[in-house]
């Protein structure tokens, strides 16, 4: 639970400084962290975390570029 709270706290903390950018550099950067937040409470090993920030970064890109249009 503790490590959930933290992991909202950072991605708060993360898309509030996002002023400037596109809606598609917010997707990817919200969906990176969160790829990145499973990983770590799900216990994956250094590389399936990794992975799964940057399959979360993609598909955030990708989802907040369709909406910005």
């Amino acid at each position: 639970m503790m490590i959930k709270s933290l992991v909202m706290l950072a991605l708060a903390g993360t898309l509030g400084g996002c002023e400037n950018m596109s809606s598609g550099q917010k997707g990817a950067v919200a969906g990176g962290a969160l790829g990145t937040g499973i990983g770590l409470v799900a216990g994956g090993s250094f590389g399936q975390v990794v992975g799964a920030g940057l399959i979360g970064g993609a598909v955030g890109y990708v989802g907040g570029s369709a909406l910005g249009k």
